[in-house]
């Protein structure tokens, strides 16, 4: 219902007004418009005020407070990143607080820590060879990191084993048409999984 069928509604049982003539009904049409705009206008900024439910320009206005954008790319995926980084404070330098501030921003990373002090390792177990955009990733993984850790990046692809185990013979190798970098990082759709 709309706020003129709504004053209209309200003002009837009075019987003083003539709610339908040019001059009064004119009246109630555009105060009900104006009210109708309002509401819209209150109904967004409620929206998208709230991480949880914003779609646009609140996301940008939260993305805004970071130095770097979140790798997402979906409405979901960013409410979810600016939702861990905002979770970041004095006691989120913990390796498990580390490695969820980073999947939760959408970065497919692993962050573990090495025999040598002040070193950590960070692997990314569901992609081989380098991640596609890693320079922005990389940005992004040395913003959440501590500064005074040394980064040591870990990549990974298929071994001669595991090529046997996916390829029966070079024939299936040569149907799926891979370079050599696509045959060393090849991962099965379900292996992503």
């Amino acid at each position: 219902m709309s706020y003129a069928q709504y004053l209209r509604q309200l003002l009837a049982p009075l019987g003083v007004y003539q709610l339908n003539a040019p001059f009064q009904g004119g009246e109630l049409e555009a105060l009900g418009d104006a009210f109708d705009q309002v509401e819209g206008a209150l109904e967004e900024l409620n929206r998208e005020a709230c991480l949880a439910t914003a779609e646009d320009w609140g996301l940008e206005q939260a993305a805004s407070l970071f130095r770097r954008r979140p790798p997402a790319t979906t409405v979901k995926t960013m409410r979810e990143a600016l939702a861990a980084l905002l979770r970041i404070g004095g006691d989120s330098f913990t390796l498990a607080a580390i490695n969820d501030t980073i999947s939760g921003c959408g970065v497919n990373a692993r962050v573990e820590e090495t025999e040598q002090a002040g070193t950590v390792e960070v692997s990314f177990p569901q992609v081989p060879g380098i991640p596609p955009n890693f320079e922005e990733i990389r940005i992004i993984i040395e913003d959440i990191i501590p500064a005074h850790l040394i980064i040591q990046y870990h990549y990974w692809y298929l071994t001669w084993q595991q090529l046997e185990q996916k390829f029966s013979c070079w024939q299936d190798i040569e149907d799926k048409n891979l370079t050599w970098y696509g045959l060393e990082t090849y991962v099965e759709p379900e292996d992503e999984t």
